[in-house]
C-alpha cells in the first residue's frame, strides 16, 4: 500500500493546505530575522556599555595613586585650568593628605588665580622642603607683581642658586634686575636663559629688552629680525625699555627726545605677571619660537611661564 499523499490530489483542500504551510513558513522566517536583528542590536549596546565601563575603569585607575593624580593636576595647569586644578588638589589632599608636591601645585594655582595672600603663605611652606626653589621663585614673582623689584631680585636669586639651570627662572631673574635698575647684573642670567632655552619666546624678548635698555639698539633689532619677532612684540619691548629708562635710573636713549618731550605717554610699568593665565593677555607658552611675522600675537608680558624646574 502506498503512503497517503494529501497533496497529490488537485482538490482545493490540498491547495489550501499548501498555501497555509507556505505562509506559516514565511512568518517563521520573518520572525527569526526580526529576532536576529534585535539580538544583534542588543549585543552592540552591551558592547558599547562594556567599552564605556572599561574606559571609566581606566580613568579611575589613572588617579588611583597620589603620583598619577598629581600628574593629572599638573596637566590641567599646563592647559590653564587653574581654578579646576584647585578643586582637584582639594580632592587629592583629602584622599592622600598634604605633601610638598601638592603644596607646590596649590601655590601656583593660587597665584595664577589672583589670590596673592594665600599664595604667599603657601609658597612659604615650601621653603623647608625639596621644593624650596619653587617657593622662593613664587615669592619673587609675587614681590615683582607688587612692584618691589629689589625684593624680587633677592628671592629669585635664592631660587636660582638652588636650580641654576632653570632657563625660565633665569629669565625672570634677569627681568627683575632690569626693573630694579640693575641692567649690568641682568646680562648674565638673560644670556644664560636664551642659550639654555633658545626656543623660549620669553627669554628672547627679555634679552631684546636688555639690549634696548642698554642702548644697544642695532643688536636688539638684529636679534628680533633673526627670530622674526612680530611687530606687536617689538613695540612692547621698546615701550618697556622707554618706561624703564624714564623711571628706573637706567641709561637715557642715545638719540631722540624723551617720550614726555614728544608728547607720548609713558607705558604703565610691566609687572612679573603670570603669562600663562588666560585673562592676562600674555604669551601662552614658552615654545612660541620664531613665530611668523604675519601671525597675530597678543601684547607681551615680559616674564616667564609659571613652570620651570622645581
Amino acid at each position: 500500500m502506498k503512503p497517503l499523499d494529501f497533496c497529490a490530489s488537485p482538490r482545493p483542500a490540498c491547495r489550501l493546505l499548501a498555501i497555509a504551510c507556505a505562509a506559516a513558513a514565511a512568518i517563521a522566517v520573518a520572525g527569526c530575522a526580526g529576532t536576529k536583528d534585535q539580538y544583534a542590536a542588543s549585543v552592540d549596546a552591551q558592547q558599547r556599555m562594556a567599552a564605556e565601563a572599561a574606559a571609566d575603569t581606566r580613568a579611575g585607575a589613572n588617579v588611583d595613586t597620589q603620583a598619577t593624580y598629581l600628574k593629572l593636576v599638573e596637566q590641567m595647569q599646563k592647559e590653564d585650568l587653574w581654578f579646576a586644578s584647585l578643586a582637584h588638589i582639594d580632592a587629592l589632599e583629602q584622599r592622600w593628605g598634604v605633601s610638598p608636591e601638592s603644596t607646590r601645585t596649590r601655590a601656583e594655582a593660587l597665584r595664577q588665580t589672583g589670590q596673592a595672600a594665600p599664595a604667599e603663605a603657601t609658597y612659604k611652606r615650601l621653603l623647608g622642603t625639596p621644593f624650596a626653589s619653587a617657593g622662593y621663585r613664587g615669592l619673587g614673582l609675587l614681590a615683582g607683581a607688587r612692584g618691589n623689584y629689589a625684593e624680587a631680585v633677592q628671592l629669585l636669586a635664592q631660587a636660582q642658586r638652588r636650580t641654576p639651570t632653570d632657563a625660565l627662572l633665569l629669565s625672570d631673574l634677569g627681568y627683575a634686575y632690569l626693573r630694579a635698575g640693575q641692567a649690568e647684573e641682568a646680562r648674565l642670567p638673560l644670556m644664560q636663559a636664551l642659550q639654555l632655552r633658545p626656543d623660549s619666546a620669553q627669554a628672547l624678548a627679555n634679552l631684546a629688552l636688555y639690549l634696548e635698555v642698554t642702548n644697544q639698539r642695532d643688536q636688539a633689532a638684529a636679534l628680533m629680525d633673526a627670530n622674526r619677532m612680530p611687530q606687536p612684540t617689538r613695540e612692547a619691548v621698546r615701550e618697556a625699555a622707554m618706561q624703564m629708562r624714564a623711571s628706573g635710573g637706567l641709561p637715557a636713549p642715545s638719540a631722540g627726545a624723551a617720550p614726555e618731550a614728544r608728547g607720548e605717554a609713558v607705558v604703565v610699568p610691566l609687572a612679573l605677571k603670570p603669562s600663562r593665565w588666560a585673562g592676562a593677555g600674555g604669551v601662552r607658552t614658552a615654545s612660541q619660537t620664531n613665530p611668523s611675522a604675519s601671525a597675530p600675537e597678543a601684547p607681551l608680558y615680559l616674564n616667564s611661564t609659571a613652570r620651570g624646574t622645581p
